[in-house]
């Protein structure tokens, strides 16, 4: 998969490839979110010791950026939160970009293509 887009003098992408694009980056995105999600469960599971089912839930509310739930005892488990809030931080919003790339590139496009002549 290529990660260019067409240049601004091109004409429009039809919609059929434009819907295979956003498929295509959505797909990527989502896989980045649930590679984000199962190395912050791995880690609340081993490092803070908590459930799966408490890790999973700490994990996805700390990628949201709703905070911690469950409270951590060893300083292991707080480092490893503290990196993993920065890290799903920007995950975060990295995949959010890159969800919304195709998107905003058909736009734009839009609006700098030549009228085309009847």
């Amino acid at each position: 998969m290529s990660v260019r887009f067409e240049h601004k003098t091109s004409p429009v992408l039809p919609v059929r490839r434009f819907a295979r694009r956003m498929l295509w980056y959505t797909l990527f995105g989502l896989a980045f979110i649930f590679f984000s999600l199962l190395i912050g469960a791995l880690g609340y599971h081993y490092l803070g010791g908590l459930s799966w089912l408490d890790s999973f839930y700490n994990a996805s509310m700390i990628c949201a950026g709703m905070g911690p739930v469950d409270p951590l005892t060893s300083d292991a488990a707080k480092i490893f939160a503290t990196i993993y809030s920065i890290y799903s931080g920007v995950a975060f919003l990295t995949s959010v970009g890159v969800i919304f790339a195709p998107l905003i590139h058909r736009l734009l496009h839009t609006l700098h293509a030549p009228l085309q002549d009847n």
